[in-house]
């Protein structure tokens, strides 16, 4: 079996194995205190130096020096290991994960961007994954606040020192787009800074349509000022933590739109699964089904073996291309008008 399909199986293999790891009560982890912003340090991904956000597919170059847009990306849980020394918060200071996150998320998912934005990737002390199994809400509930708090200064940190007014598209996955959800709504939904908003691609939570007063889904591959969401599972997927629900918006990747209209795999324009050497064309088609993204079972080298059909690990990179020259489109837009 090729690396791409062990990467896409290890780690969905990982975050399985979380279900039996205990926290005690809450606590701030082993960080010493909130990350300082102005150390580059405290940043995963930063336009103006080499890192893993760099990353390109062949024949479609990092363009971060001259980008239309900027980008603050917000990365999913990697906090996942089991021992006893665990907290409800991870270390800034750990080094073992910050490289886990860059060569996992950063590399495969914040790279999405890197041709549409200059990239912006904080560290903050994510919330282990296993808050979101917890009995202990008052506790997990601390924890996100925390790794919120740090994702809010981070953010206006980059708009007081690096944005100079420029248009600005978020991008997050998983926790990182549970933050930043709210971070939307606290800074971009009917603000000032909205008129900043290029689009917010928040995939793998749920957002529901009531949640923004101004701020609507996209519903078309060019509309600005809008938000797209998704969370993608095999065809007929259900189940009791994942229901589907009318009230929650679902933007098909392969045609941008919120409605059930079914995309064939001719619309997909290649998955990235491990390494930029090779773009895996067509692997499946899409289709909304009541908040949720289904997709037929990705064809690639290894994908056989591929039982789970929860895909949440792959929200971004089954979609890889379509995203990236999405951001494009929607930043050159965004340009035009104004």
């Amino acid at each position: 079996m090729q690396k791409s399909g062990l990467f896409f199986l290890i780690v969905c293999s990982c975050l399985a194995g979380c279900a039996s790891t205990q926290l005690g009560t809450f606590g701030e982890g082993g960080s010493a205190g909130p990350p300082d912003y102005s150390n580059p340090a405290s940043w995963a991904a930063l336009p103006d130096r080499q890192d893993e956000a760099d990353h390109f597919p062949a024949g479609s170059p990092d363009n971060q020096a001259n980008a239309p847009a900027d980008v603050f990306f917000i990365h999913p849980t990697t906090y996942v290991k089991r021992n006893r020394d665990i907290q409800w918060n991870a270390s800034l200071n750990d080094e073992k994960l910050n490289r886990q996150t860059d060569e996992s998320t950063i590399r495969y998912q914040a790279s999405v961007f890197n041709l549409a934005g200059r990239v912006y990737a904080p560290r903050y002390r994510q919330a282990h994954y296993q808050a979101y199994l917890s009995k202990q809400r008052e506790d997990a509930a601390k924890a996100f606040a925390l790794a919120y708090d740090d994702v809010r200064r981070a953010f206006e940190y980059y708009l007081q020192h690096n944005n100079q007014g420029r248009p600005i598209l978020l991008a997050a996955h998983s926790q990182g787009a549970q933050h930043g959800r709210r971070l939307l709504k606290d800074y971009f939904d009917g603000k000032p800074l909205q008129t900043q908003l290029v689009a917010a691609y928040l995939a793998g939570m749920p957002v529901s349509r009531g949640l923004y007063q101004t701020l609507p889904p996209c519903e078309t591959p060019e509309q600005t000022g809008c938000f797209c969401t998704w969370r993608t599972y095999r065809k007929g997927y259900s189940s009791r933590y994942y229901r589907q629900d009318s009230s929650i918006v679902s933007t098909n990747p392969l045609n941008w739109r919120t409605d059930t209209a079914y995309a064939p795999k001719s619309l997909h324009q290649g998955a990235v699964l491990r390494g930029f050497g090779k773009i895996y064309p067509q692997p499946n088609d899409a289709q909304n089904a009541q908040g949720l993204l289904w997709v037929s079972k990705p064809r690639f080298p290894g994908s056989f073996l591929i039982t789970r059909k929860n895909y949440h690990i792959a929200d971004y990179n089954l979609f890889y291309m379509n995203i990236r020259e999405n951001a494009l489109l929607r930043a050159r837009r965004f340009q035009e008008k104004e």
